[in-house]
């Protein structure tokens, strides 16, 4: 999960720019879904129901989407770029 956690932040931090946040939580929405899937593959019964994953998930403080960079604000910061 740490590693997980890692992965999503420096995600965020690429792609989380001004009018991205619907892409960045469908990715997020996609990794959950995908690790539930993966846990739930570990024997031969289900290790998860939803709501222990949810629970687990908040547990290790899995990051949501989040905006990192407003490209509004940029243009005044570099206006010798543009």
């Amino acid at each position: 999960m740490e590693k997980l956690t890692q992965r999503l932040i420096g995600y965020y931090r690429y792609y989380g720019i001004t009018d991205n946040s619907l892409s960045l939580a469908t990715f997020r929405y996609l990794v959950r879904k995908l690790t539930f899937k993966w846990l739930n593959k570990r024997s031969q019964k289900r290790s998860y129901n939803w709501r222990s994953f949810d629970t687990m998930f908040e547990c290790f403080k899995i990051p949501k989407a989040k905006i990192y960079v407003n490209i509004f604000n940029l243009k005044e910061d570099i206006s010798y770029i543009l």
